[in-house]
């Protein structure tokens, strides 16, 4: 059966915790593969997942869901299905995997700005109070006070038309979009404390401590490409929830040290040098089931842009 999504529906996998076939494959095709010319029998992905421990029911699982995401898609009606990534999804695949590795090399643009949205919905139950919350939360907002949400710099982008979707129809429902700057910014009564950022600073300190002997390994030459194929994938899987989590805050608001930047070089460097063994080890996976494997296998390559490091005091 083809499967047709319009280039707007294409979805990313939403973030779960654990084990994930379907954040793992969505990787392994933005690292891996970048033509829509490409026929990607199942069979093959079925053997790629299964060297990250994916149970082939879990594996062809994945393959449809991502399918009705419309990040891939069934090329012709045979059996057993043949996939290929739609150019929508190359697209979006090579922006997200820019934004993943590009995330944190520079400062923010910092005016002092933020966006404020507060609310008020009288005696209506909690079905919108709790929908108004999990938009907000989806758009990069934090609650300040309860019905006061905030986010830093001074774009409004959709949140007036998703509260005027949630809260029209609501009998009562007031809110109100602002930008706003504080008095106080740093300190307890500020917008940081809006944050959990020792939670953040934690989960970037796991990140280091999890993946602080491959670094040691890989800088003294004992990933082979066996070894590499995993190990790429798992760093850049467990990287890519940061910039969806942190909200890249100005320095002045952060507490010091912050482990963010020793996180980041940690990933770059396994990043950059387990490519080509990675590669490597994927053709070698998918060539028995997919025989042209090593003319349309590559491995994702970050622009000079996305992860240089401007000098002090630029922006």
């Amino acid at each position: 059966m083809n499967v047709h999504v319009s280039p707007g529906a294409v979805r990313d996998p939403r973030t779960q915790a654990g084990p994930n076939p379907q954040h793992l494959l969505a990787t392994l095709l933005g690292e891996y593969l970048d033509s829509s010319d490409a026929d990607l029998p199942s069979a093959a992905v079925v053997a790629i997942l299964g060297e990250f421990g994916i149970s082939e029911s879990s594996a062809r699982a994945a393959l449809s869901r991502l399918t009705r995401r419309g990040l891939i898609a069934v090329r012709g009606s045979g059996r057993p299905p043949v996939y290929h990534l739609t150019p929508e999804a190359i697209a979006r695949h090579r922006s997200r995997m820019d934004h993943f590795l590009g995330f944190g090399a520079r400062p923010p643009r910092w005016t002092g700005d933020w966006v404020t949205v507060s609310f008020s919905i009288p005696q209506s139950g909690p079905a919108p109070r709790h929908a108004v919350r999990k938009a907000l939360g989806s758009l990069g907002f934090a609650r300040l006070y309860d019905s006061v949400w905030i986010r830093p710099g001074s774009d409004a982008g959709v949140v007036t038309q998703v509260l005027h979707d949630i809260l029209d129809d609501v009998d009562g429902g007031r809110w109100s979009v602002m930008r706003a700057r504080f008095e106080e910014e740093a300190g307890p009564h500020g917008p940081a404390a809006a944050y959990d950022l020792a939670g953040l600073a934690a989960a970037y300190e796991g990140f280091i401590e999890r993946y602080s002997e491959l670094l040691v390994a890989v800088r003294e030459g004992e990933v082979d490409a066996t070894r590499a194929l995993v190990a790429r994938t798992s760093v850049m899987d467990s990287w890519r929830k940061f910039p969806d989590i942190d909200p890249d805050l100005p320095e002045h608001l952060l507490p010091s040290p912050w482990p963010r930047q020793a996180a980041r070089e940690l990933l770059l460097e396994i990043h950059s040098a387990l490519g080509a063994l990675a590669e490597e080890r994927l053709v070698e996976i998918a060539t028995p089931h997919w025989p042209d494997a090593a003319s349309w296998i590559t491995h994702f390559r970050a622009s000079e842009d996305s992860v240089s490091v401007p000098g002090r005091g630029e922006r």
